[in-house]
């Protein structure tokens, strides 16, 4: 059995999703639905059975829990603009560690995934390296602390135990995320709506729209984590993105382009947001394709292309 927390979230269905074109279907999945669209995430997809994210702490506290043999932990709030330290920690950190735990005990392989948030600015550069890290804020913080956590640990796992640093993700089934939707989502949203995308004004030595961040697809993202649990590789901490910045101008061209009409409009940057932005991101895959990773990277204009037409659609995956 697979098992996958966050698995009615936007990057934890679209794991699924893929298991499911690899005829993988004996998979539990963890969340917590709310109150809003988020099921319709897992309505197209096929998986054995699903818990909410408290009963399974609770099973596999009470040893309930039997078969498993990965976990792709992607639960987890992922809102930056939370400034509730001790709800982060509670739900990013302290959650996190009781499953590390568990898989340790029980040799499960443990695929999670971390941020690129962990590098801050980037002023020191995305490499894997200590000397990189930096938390701007609790989000970031939590997702740092257990990577540390992770690395001091790691060498009690029997199995394997991976963490993917994230990039900007953006993808099909990401409706429920609201204003933490990917740039994509809310520029393709902006158009329908008023047919103006709204771009932050230079900042960071940046021009009006310049900043540039390293998008990377969620079936791509999907693709490195599942592709992480059928090989063999050193256990640790690995970058998952492109290794390719793209201007947010270019971005915005790419869904005016797509649809056939739009146009940019520069705004200021929210002050809750100087000092905490980060105007540059670009994955090191070094050590990704070191290991042995050879898939390819969707294009920008591919992803776009393709993303866009499964919003014109509903945004989500049709049972198959």
């Amino acid at each position: 059995m697979i098992i996958v927390t966050g698995g009615a979230g936007f990057i934890g269905s679209n794991i699924v999703r893929a298991l499911n074109e690899r005829n993988y279907k004996d998979i539990l999945i963890v969340d917590n639905l709310g109150m809003n669209d988020k099921f319709k995430n897992i309505a197209g997809l096929t998986f054995e059975d699903y818990m909410s994210a408290a009963d399974f702490l609770s099973a596999i506290d009470n040893y309930k829990i039997h078969g498993a043999t990965t976990i792709f932990h992607q639960g987890a709030c992922s809102d930056t603009m939370n400034y509730d330290a001790d709800f982060m920690i509670k739900t990013n950190y302290e959650y996190s560690k009781t499953l590390l735990h568990f898989c340790i005990a029980n040799r499960i392989d443990f695929i999670y995934a971390s941020s690129a948030a962990t590098y801050g600015s980037g002023k020191n550069g995305f490499s894997e390296k200590t000397e990189c890290e930096e938390a701007l804020n609790p989000y970031a913080f939590s997702k740092l602390l257990f990577d540390r956590y992770v690395m001091r640990h790691i060498n009690m796992a029997k199995g394997k135990v991976i963490g993917l640093r994230y990039f900007n993700v953006f993808g099909p089934q990401e409706q429920h995320k609201c204003n933490m939707a990917s740039m994509v989502y809310q520029m393709y949203q902006q158009i329908k709506d008023t047919g103006v995308i709204k771009l932050f004004k230079g900042s960071d030595g940046y021009a009006d729209g310049e900043q540039k961040r390293d998008f990377i697809y969620v079936k791509d993202v999907a693709n490195v984590n599942i592709w992480c649990g059928e090989n063999t590789l050193e256990n640790g901490i690995y970058n998952c993105g492109t290794g390719n910045a793209t201007t947010f101008n270019s971005l915005a061209q790419a869904v005016i382009s797509t649809l056939g009409k739009g146009k940019i409009e520069y705004i200021d940057m929210p002050e809750e947001l100087i000092g905490k932005y980060q105007s540059f991101t670009q994955a090191d895959t070094k050590k990704l394709l070191d290991a042995g990773y050879k898939g390819k990277f969707t294009t920008i204009d591919d992803a776009v292309k393709e993303y866009c037409k499964i919003l014109d659609e509903g945004g989500y995956y049709a049972h198959n």
